[in-house]
């Protein structure tokens, strides 16, 4: 006997807090284990970080799950809820993929937008997004946008770690750690003068002007109350010299921030900080992963085994002109890529 389909519900918000009332607390820390899929993330960005359209949050639900979906809108157009500090982003789920739900939101979108643009997100969350797109009428393309180094970590002993990076990372740590004589201190918890000294070491070092500085001592100090919050800081003589910041949960270190002063790189104090935080987090933390964001730069292949692409997933609705034409300039871009890449 066959049995009845469930009804799927769609809603749509503009307002977080009315999707927390909806959420019935699926999307608190209790019950979504990365930071990035969390309503305090979004709450965040928009609180502290400027976006050209008004957020538009999308929920599928039936009677065995829910998914959900954070935008920002422009007419006809949508993009992530994201920016530059966000690792990934996509459809959210409460535990369960579900491709019915995935493939309604993505109808729904169709009724909506001509354009829709998601990045950036992850392979194994690309992969349970594209096919629902598909099926639901969508043009999918996809590009890889950025990367993520990531290491595995086998057990809580630092010297086996150490054992698998490259010599030349092991000799030069040896090296300088030997003649070093900075200071070491990690924090769990916030203070307004330890985060002074991460923000004196980040101007003065060789990195951009901060995006939003409020945003990351809002984050800060609200990880810090949750235990998440692992602050380094190197000094030289009582000056800040070297400064990263890390978050540390459910078995998994991400590294958002690190800096030094350019003016004492022949001691390397970001190497020694780096070794110091990565020693933390594999024997006091007991992690078994280490995220160091988002990001190609070279130095991170001494200390990752892992490189994963970050994707941005274009959506195309093909019952619109906008939509077609997009698609069509989105592939003839591509096809002039491939032809540069070509030998």
């Amino acid at each position: 006997m066959a049995h009845p389909q469930m009804a799927i519900d769609i809603a749509e918000f503009t307002d977080l807090e009315a999707v927390a009332i909806d959420a019935h607390g699926a999307l608190d820390r209790r019950n979504q284990a990365s930071l990035f899929d969390r309503l305090d993330w979004y709450r965040l960005l928009l609180l502290q970080c400027p976006f050209a359209g008004t957020p538009l949050i999308v929920r599928a639900r039936d009677e065995e799950g829910t998914v959900w979906l954070f935008m920002s809108r422009q007419g006809r157009r949508a993009t992530a809820l994201a920016n530059w500090y966000s690792f990934e982003t996509g459809t959210i789920d409460d535990g369960v993929v579900r491709p019915a739900l995935v493939e309604a939101l993505a109808r729904h979108l169709r009724r909506r937008f001509t354009v829709v643009e998601l990045a950036p997100i992850g392979s194994d969350r690309l992969a349970t997004m594209i096919g629902p797109f598909r099926a639901a009428g969508w043009i999918v393309q996809t590009a890889e946008t950025t990367v993520s180094w990531a290491v595995t970590i086998a057990d809580a002993d630092w010297n086996n770690y150490l054992k698998m990076r490259p010599s030349r990372l092991q000799s030069t740590l040896k090296r300088k750690q030997k003649s070093s004589q900075l200071s070491i201190r990690i924090s769990n918890t916030f203070s307004e003068d330890e985060w002074r000294s991460y923000e004196s070491v980040y101007e003065s070092s060789w990195k951009s002007a901060e995006g939003s500085p409020d945003f990351l001592r809002t984050l800060a100090r609200q990880e810090g109350e949750a235990g998440t919050l692992r602050l380094g800081l190197a000094f030289d003589e009582g000056t800040p010299v070297a400064a990263q910041f890390w978050l540390v949960e459910n078995g998994t270190a991400m590294i958002h921030k690190l800096a030094h002063l350019e003016a004492r790189r022949s001691a390397s104090p970001g190497t020694i900080l780096t070794a110091a935080m990565f020693r933390h987090a594999i024997e006091q933390d007991q992690v078994r992963r280490i995220d160091f964001g988002t990001g190609d730069d070279a130095y991170k292949a001494d200390w990752m085994d892992r490189r994963e692409a970050l994707f941005r997933l274009t959506l195309f609705n093909p019952a619109s002109i906008q939509g077609l034409l997009g698609a069509a300039r989105e592939s003839l871009s591509g096809a002039r890529a491939r032809i540069r890449r070509t030998p």
